[in-house]
């Protein structure tokens, strides 16, 4: 996975003032354009789509100092008008380009990035994988933003809107795997984009043919393979750790890739004040092999 990502880092330096199809991109590597841009928005720290804007911004900096007019640069660089390619400009460097062009900056610089996998697999990452029929995810599903570190405020106040009597029910309902109480989220930006909506899911799994009461939300989810990673320690970093190793340590050490589909959250036990917690997270995967049909 290294590799790949710094071929598509390549292509994106080769084609900064062309349009860059990503999913075709990632289709000549042998991937997917959903894997790369889980895994590249996760070891870079910014989506591939910031990413790229950064970069056509620090070589448009440099064209702004030139002798071409603003619209010849903003056509150059992929924007229809000059407005639209002075909002960029000022995003990344924190001026307008007229105003760069009239002080000679402020110009803020994106390097070209270059991925090394570095020797940190000291600790061993408890997974298996696991083959699951078709099932479905049943409970009370809300829209929330995307956040990497902390609790997310949003979803700790879904949870605590049900009264104690919902979370009982939702267990009961529970009949296979991943077992009990679930925190689910789906229909993640695959940029994984802070502050992006995506929805989440305080429910529980239960099989194809299990009737879904007509008051609970339910996401089908087909038949497929899992990476399911164990973790136990301080909550939620434990788990936010986790999440981060199995793009830096687990895939790129192993013949998977992530396929579309919910991510899932089973907390195996944990402290009464939840401040530590066993948990599994489930990620959906499928072969590399697989990935490249």
């Amino acid at each position: 996975m290294i590799a790949t990502l710094n071929q598509v880092v390549d292509a994106v330096e080769q084609h900064l003032t062309d349009e860059i199809d990503v999913a075709a991109l990632a289709r000549s590597l042998g991937t997917t354009e959903y894997h790369v841009r889980r895994m590249f928005s996760s070891l870079a720290g910014m989506p591939l789509s910031e990413y790229i804007r950064r970069r056509r911004m620090t070589l448009a900096g440099a064209d702004v100092l030139g002798a071409d007019d603003l619209l010849t640069i903003a056509v150059r660089y992929g924007y229809g008008s000059s407005e639209a390619f002075g909002r960029a400009f000022r995003a990344v460097h924190g001026a307008g380009p007229g105003d760069v062009r009239r002080d000679g900056g402020p110009l803020r610089s994106q390097p070209h990035l270059r991925f090394r996998l570095t020797v940190e697999g000291n600790t061993p990452m408890h997974t298996r994988i696991a083959e699951r029929p078709a099932f479905r995810l049943v409970g009370h599903a809300t829209r929330v933003p995307l956040l990497h570190e902390g609790q997310n405020p949003h979803i700790q106040a879904h949870i605590a809107a049900l009264p104690a009597s919902e979370h009982t029910r939702l267990k009961a309902l529970s009949d296979t795997e991943p077992a009990g109480l679930l925190q689910v989220t789906d229909d993640v930006d695959p940029d994984y984009t802070e502050g992006s909506d995506l929805t989440y899911l305080h429910g529980v799994a239960i099989t194809d043919a299990s009737p879904v009461p007509e008051d609970l939300d339910a996401i089908a989810v087909p038949a497929g393979t899992w990476a399911v990673f164990r973790s136990e320690g301080a909550y939620p970093e434990v788990l936010q750790s986790t999440w981060a190793a199995t793009a830096s340590e687990w895939f790129p050490s192993n013949p998977w890739r992530l396929r579309p589909g919910p991510s899932i959250v089973a907390i195996l036990d944990r402290s009464p004040d939840f401040r530590t917690a066993t948990c599994e997270l489930w990620m959906p995967i499928e072969r590399e092999e697989e990935a490249r049909r």
